[in-house]
């Protein structure tokens, strides 16, 4: 039986000590590079133009393409933030003896352990999910990692959000699919949000190229003073002074910036919550979307977040904590959803960063790790069960990690491809053109997509930084005449960057040159109207 005087627990003490230290210096990097990304726009933003008026877009054939092939599904995407211990969530049973000598402190007693086969089991207090599984409404895929895991939060956060993990891809997966959808999103957005987020400021998952296409609230009390008003803040109460006539300029102009504030109001006053979610902080995310869902946003994807499965001390307290909010808030959201008849409708699926090591700290809790198990939720998922092989929690990487046996893409794949019914060709866009196993998790597509994408010539265009200037890059397909036009945040037109016809091939703008004046350093908007169709992207003059 493994203790904490034997020397591998001290050598792993010091180890533990050392990561901590890097770790603590990662949040501070982190936290800087939320608190920027958090000055801009952060989702939702549109603008108006001036007293100029702008054509609608006229879809290309390939966002019609996209749009004719969706479904009614949903997609709601949990984020257990800060890497969950996976060995202490599904417990695997089967090898019951080498799990406890591996924690001899923070190990589930076996009396402690609820089997959902003879194989694996969850901690009691997870017991809200006997249910749910017992209802053919949870899948567990197992071992989910990439090769050569990045212990880093925030890098792994990255790579799990963009999908690259051997380059720093500053796309989403999400973020790579709306933007083919809709290319002129900034000028002429979509009726509905494409997507809505609660927390996780400064993730990748719905950035496209200098835009996020998410309505994104930093906290659940944004979301709901958005829901129940249909405003960001208060505009009424303020200070008769010249203080106040400030406050309220900047509160009204922040309000502004939230397009979807009254279609979102709308949504969430037009249902109620059927179910009780208790206080935690995930049951609080998850009614707020159900009543969006149940009130017809028609919002695709939703992504919230639980934490901090940063566990390194202290484990048992923390980790229960959050796992039973997790378990209470998956069955409260499907009895909800299940009233209206959607639970067969909406796909719940964790993700976290990594898992942990197989062996404990001295600390009573775990350090980073890779391998960790990704659970599925919802009606729509035709039975209950564990996909793939368990990781041997004996046989470790040369970082004392577990060994991942499907990769996290895999798991993408198979949602996009059996979920969302999207082309093949469609998904090779948004996973970066990288072929990945289909995985059987209970889901079939209902409605095969009869589109192909192979063959579409996609007009791209993006802004480059280099000699102290930039450039505006240009991919075109096919010959035709365009404009470009610049415009400030204000609205106001700065000028034309061009006007003439465009061959088929590659072109490259100097913007300053092509103006022919100066500008003012700050953030730009850019509208490209080429072919009868219209894109427009964000760009910063330095």
């Amino acid at each position: 039986m493994c203790n904490h005087d034997h020397p591998l627990f001290q050598k792993k003490e010091k180890e533990s000590k050392d990561e901590r230290t890097v770790h603590d210096q990662e949040h501070l990097l982190w936290n800087r590079r939320s608190f920027i990304q958090a000055l801009g726009l952060v989702g939702g933003g549109s603008m108006m133009l001036g007293s100029h008026t702008v054509s609608a877009t006229k879809p290309s054939p390939l966002s019609v393409a996209l749009a004719q092939s969706e479904n009614d599904h949903i997609l709601v995407i949990i984020r257990l933030e800060g890497g969950n211990d996976g060995l202490n969530t599904i417990v695997p049973v089967y090898d019951y003896a080498s799990y406890a000598n591996l924690r001899p402190t923070i190990r589930h007693q076996q009396s402690d352990l609820l089997n959902l086969n003879a194989d694996f089991a969850i901690p009691n207090y997870m017991n809200a999910l006997e249910s749910v599984w017992g209802d053919g409404n949870m899948k567990v895929v197992h071992g989910v990692g990439y090769p050569q895991q990045n212990l880093s939060h925030f890098r792994s956060t990255d790579i799990w959000a963009s999908t690259a993990d051997t380059y720093e891809e500053p796309t989403g997966w999400w973020g790579r699919y709306f933007e083919d959808l809709y290319p002129d999103y900034l000028i002429n957005p979509p009726e509905i949000p494409p997507a809505v987020q609660i927390g996780n400021v400064g993730n990748l998952i719905f950035d496209g190229n200098n835009n996020n296409y998410a309505f994104t609230v930093a906290n659940l009390e944004q979301l709901q003073n958005v829901a129940e008003n249909g405003t960001l803040h208060d505009v009424v109460n303020i200070p008769d002074c010249v203080y106040g006539d400030k406050l309220l300029f900047m509160r009204a102009t922040a309000n502004t910036t939230f397009l979807y504030a009254e279609t979102i109001h709308d949504a969430y006053t037009a249902a109620s919550n059927n179910a009780d979610y208790g206080e935690g902080d995930l049951g609080q995310q998850l009614s707020a979307v159900a009543r969006l869902i149940k009130g017809g946003l028609g919002t695709k994807v939703y992504m919230v977040s639980l934490g901090s499965f940063d566990t390194h001390a202290n484990q048992p307290e923390r980790h229960q904590e959050l796992l039973q909010d997790l378990s209470n808030s998956i069955k409260a959201f499907y009895e909800d959803l299940a009233v209206s008849g959607m639970d067969d409708k909406v796909l719940g699926m964790t993700i976290s960063e990594f898992g942990r090591r197989p062996y404990e700290n001295g600390s009573d809790g775990t350090d980073h790790g890779a391998a960790s198990p990704v659970m599925l939720f919802g009606a729509g998922l035709n039975g209950s069960g564990f996909v793939g092989e368990h990781p041997d929690i004996n046989e470790w990487d040369a970082n004392d990690n577990l060994i991942p046996t499907n990769d996290f893409r895999d798991v993408y794949n198979s949602v996009l491809t059996n979920w969302f019914c999207l082309d093949p060709s469609v998904i090779n866009t948004i996973l970066l053109n990288q072929s990945y196993e289909i995985l059987d998790l209970g889901i079939e597509c209902e409605t095969l997509s009869t589109n192909d994408f192979s063959n579409v010539n996609r007009f791209s265009h993006v802004p480059v930084y280099k000699n102290n200037t930039v450039y505006l890059e240009l991919n075109v397909p096919s010959a035709g005449r365009g404009t470009i036009v610049l415009y400030d945040l204000v609205g106001r037109e700065i000028g034309t960057i061009a006007n003439k016809l465009f061959f088929e091939g590659r072109h490259s703008i100097d913007i300053k040159e092509a103006l022919g004046k100066r500008l003012s350093f700050g953030q730009y908007i850019y509208r490209i109207s080429i072919g009868g169709q219209h894109y427009s992207k964000s760009l910063m003059i330095k």
